[in-house]
């Protein structure tokens, strides 16, 4: 609570503190031509052309505030409220379609789809339930701004608690950039030992010279996602959960599995990319570009399990009564070098070649009746890849591939894509991939205080290929169809002991998923529809999904007040059919297959009221107010009961100084 408050006036006092500092002459003009400009289109063009209100230099304008990614495409910042910044309006800052929230904001998500669309060569760490709201590296941006920009995310929780998201970012020249963000929730949440907190600290820098031939961008952050674990309601308590007597709408009185355990998700991580071109366009006479470029990434991840006294009925037999700790560690260290040529007949190529040294483990050997089980996994991995890209007339082509050609795990991927702009409106495109890569670090070695949570495997590699067609058009409707076939899956599940374990499926899975968007709209009414169908063919039922996911929104937008405001005022309908539900394990913070129970098929309806005045966007949401009277058998996982009705509100605040 305290680190929140001290954030928001921070971020507040510096933003008043810089509003006497003198704005950039020149700026930066965002480039076009690629996904993310794409992606912004429909809210950013709007407001590219007029001058943003607030900001003592007049010359100034809205799209001379850019937002960098770390593949150094360029859009601006988007203050426009659309349909989409509702759906963006959460815990994780991004539209959640397809991700089921348990009952408290800071918990996990079970997932209704899954994409294996991936280019790592390496194992993921583990506590993959913990991971939505973590920032990797891919997720963080740079930025080059005229004047220091802040912004303030603000939303209520659940009890005791609120979310806040602030950021302030500023040019010290036009060569330097530097950025510093906090992202911080604490919410008490309304069942027994469901209090969330979480934080999420990001600075970043961005440096170029004058004449633009090197350029650098360094992140740090710092990631704490901290969560008291009751796994669930007693199967005693469901009936009462479901019931709607009044005596159990206070959600606390209800029995949880066991009131005494928490874990807690840390990171830290260094990040570095920076290049120089060798050889610039000025240079040339055939406009050739050749560039060196260096990204070196440091990353320690920690996870923790604690529980005062051993619950035997729920994890097993354990090696003692009380105080049991688990934790898992993993120290990352990445070097990519890349070479990179651009040529306006070849197109743009790249070679790279990366080392990442890994170190996995424990502290300690744990010694069982029938086998021992080893402390570390640790190495060396050396692979080589590659990059394409051609756009010629429409056509774009893009090509990578990477090899791991040292070490202990075998690993590597193809990936390609082809694409054309048919027109202004539409854009058709195909991708293939192939990626092999080791399961995940706490499939392969997992030691705990509980004598069933310990295991060393030897997994095969899991194999998917994917085949994947978009087409996409405001007119007509976004299509995209995703044919996927996985082999070797691992997965978690119970065993004939009812432990939780990881297994690997000898059989192959085929999933298809098929994904249709479009809005319609009639003067100052819209209805924006996504719908998901997905299917599974697997003999061994490893694989879970619904096969039905729909969103619908029908909502009303018009300025009132002469232009003073901008009003929406909407209900979205969220649904999907039942389907054997994957279960949360709060020991190893994943989720494991079940196929004992069907949940699901329950209406979620919100109504919500936004407004957008000058740079503030407000926003006002009643949450499934049909839970009283659509049925109470709504859950997130087995035992996990989805939220209850509530009205929460809260803000975007864009300060251009």
């Amino acid at each position: 609570m305290k680190k929140i408050i001290f954030t928001f006036f921070f971020f507040a006092f510096v933003s008043i503190a810089y509003a006497q500092r003198p704005a950039l002459k020149k700026t930066l003009k965002p480039s076009s031509g690629n996904e993310l400009n794409s992606a912004f289109s429909k809210d950013s063009t709007k407001i590219g052309s007029s001058k943003t209100k607030g900001v003592k230099n007049k010359d100034v304008k809205i799209s001379d505030y850019l937002i960098i990614s770390p593949l150094r495409d360029t859009i601006f910042v988007d203050t426009t409220l659309t349909i989409n910044k509702e759906y963006k309006y959460n815990y994780l800052r991004k539209d959640n379609f397809g991700l089921m929230p348990f009952a408290n904001v800071g918990q996990s998500y079970n997932s209704l789809t899954h994409n294996f669309r991936s280019t790592n060569l390496m194992p993921g760490f583990a506590a993959n339930a913990k991971h939505f709201n973590y920032l990797n590296a891919e997720d963080v941006n740079y930025y080059h701004v005229p004047t220091p920009l802040t912004e303030l995310y603000f939303k209520t929780a659940f009890t005791q608690g609120q979310q806040l998201d602030a950021f302030f970012t500023t040019n010290t020249s036009k060569q330097l950039n530097m950025s510093i963000g906090y992202k911080g929730l604490r919410s008490l949440g309304l069942y027994q030992n469901s209090l969330t907190s979480t934080g999420n600290l990001r600075m970043t820098a961005s440096y170029k010279t004058k004449n633009k031939r090197y350029v650098l961008n360094t992140h740090f952050t710092s990631q704490d996602i901290f969560n008291q674990e009751n796994g669930g309601l007693k199967d005693s308590n469901i009936t009462f959960f479901e019931s709607g007597d009044e005596d159990f709408i206070d959600r606390g009185v209800l029995e949880v599995n066991f009131e005494n355990a928490e874990n807690l998700f840390l990171g830290k991580r260094f990040y570095l990319n920076h290049s120089y071109d060798l050889v610039s366009p000025k240079d040339s006479v055939s406009s050739n570009k050749v560039q060196l470029a260096h990204i070196m990434m440091l990353e320690d991840k920690i996870y923790t399990f604690d529980q005062t006294a051993a619950d035997t009925d729920y994890f097993g037999e354990a090696f003692k009564t009380s105080n049991l700790q688990d934790r898992t560690e993993l120290e990352q260290f990445t070097n990519q070098l890349q070479l990179n040529y651009s040529n306006a007949t070849i197109g743009d190529v790249q070679f790279n070649a990366t080392h990442n040294n890994y170190n996995y483990g424990y502290d300690k050997i744990v010694l069982l009746s029938t086998v021992t089980i080893p402390n570390r996994l640790k190495g060396d991995i050396l692979s080589v890849g590659g990059k394409y890209n051609k756009y010629y007339k429409g056509f774009n082509l893009n090509g990578e591939v990477g090899l791991n050609v040292s070490g202990d795990f075998d690993g590597n991927f193809i990936s390609g894509t082809a694409s054309y702009q048919l027109n202004k409106d539409l854009k058709v495109s195909a991708n293939i991939n192939h990626r092999s890569v080791t399961p995940n670090f706490n499939t392969l070695l997992f030691q705990s205080d509980y004598k069933s949570y310990n295991w060393r495997n030897q997994f095969n590699n899991i194999k998917t290929q994917q085949v994947l067609f978009n087409i996409q058009s405001n007119k007509y409707a976004n299509l995209s169809i995703d044919l996927n076939t996985i082999n070797d899956y691992v997965y978690f599940s119970k065993d004939q002991d009812d432990a939780v374990k990881p297994f690997q499926n000898s059989n192959s899975i085929t999933y298809l998923k098929l994904k249709l968007q479009k809005q319609i709209k009639y003067k100052n009414f819209a209805l924006d529809n996504t719908i998901m169908y997905q299917t599974v063919n697997d003999d061994s039922n490893s694989l879970n999904v619904p096969q039905i996911v729909t969103r619908n929104t029908l909502y009303y937008s018009n300025h009132l007040f002469k232009k003073a405001m901008f009003l929406q005022a909407g209900i979205i309908f969220n649904y999907f059919t039942a389907y054997n539900m994957d279960a949360y394990d709060p020991l190893l913070s994943e989720f494991y297959t079940q196929n004992q129970q069907e949940l699901g098929g329950f209406p979620r309806l919100d109504f919500f009221v936004n407004a957008k005045i000058r740079q503030t966007r407000i926003y006002i949401k009643a949450e499934h107010f049909n839970a009283a009277f659509t049925g109470r058998n709504y859950y997130s996982a087995p035992n996990q009961p989805f939220r209850d009705f509530a009205v929460r509100f809260g803000l975007v605040w864009n300060f251009f100084l």
